[in-house]
């Protein structure tokens, strides 16, 4: 029997294994998205609320040097950044050289406005060249969340499916990811078991993180 590449399931599973962008349509005037199609992204076109892209549990705000300027002076960039914290992480993506932008602006307050990106608002700078530069950055970031040692995280958003809430449940315990609420739910198949297990059957899972794990459970506060 012939094992046929062009039926309809081995062309859905093939797209499900691509990595997955999902990218403002406000961005399409851009070259990236020939780019990352190129990259062999499964690239989603939707009109998003917040940044310019979505991979997994990551926010992406992409500017152009001048954008970036133009935005800090307009007080629009702020509120984009306060938008974004909804995401566990958050990356803004500079593109172009800072010396070459048109907008004048003092230096020392544009050094101080970078500084408060990532320290007030808690989001990584990636520096790029252009939006060739770019889309190579979020290729990578893309394939590194479909890597099997990156599972996606339910924590962006509360999940529909009951198995998927039980995971949501202990991935709000802090240290525990992905990995390792599969791992507690695969040993004692439900929240009360795991609840109610003690110390010494937990630390075959959770190891070092067991006492933390304890304490938060047995807190009164």
């Amino acid at each position: 029997m012939l094992h046929d590449i062009f039926s309809k399931e081995n062309l859905k599973k093939e797209e499900k294994e691509k990595p997955i962008i999902i990218a403002d349509i406000h961005e399409k005037d851009s070259l990236i998205f020939s780019e990352l199609i190129e990259q062999n992204i499964n690239l989603k076109i939707t009109y998003l609320e917040i940044a310019d892209y979505l991979v997994g549990k990551t926010a992406i705000e992409r500017k152009t040097i001048n954008d970036f300027v133009s935005s800090i002076l307009s007080k629009r960039l702020f509120e984009q950044l306060s938008q974004m914290q909804r995401y566990e992480n958050r990356i803004l993506i500079l593109e172009g050289k800072i010396k070459e932008c048109e907008i004048s602006i003092n230096e020392s307050a544009l050094r101080g406005f970078i500084l408060s990106v990532i320290t007030d608002f808690k989001t990584n700078i990636i520096y790029t060249q252009d939006y060739k530069e770019t889309s190579l950055y979020l290729t990578a970031l893309a394939k590194k969340e479909i890597s099997g040692k990156n599972e996606i995280s339910f924590h962006s958003r509360i999940p529909k499916t009951i198995r998927k809430q039980k995971r949501y449940v202990l991935e709000s315990f802090p240290g525990i990811g992905p990995a390792t609420s599969k791992k507690l739910l695969g040993k004692f198949e439900n929240l009360r078991n795991i609840f109610n297990a003690d110390e010494n059957k937990l630390k075959e899972v959770l190891k070092s993180k067991t006492k933390k794990f304890a304490d938060i459970l047995n807190s009164k506060d």
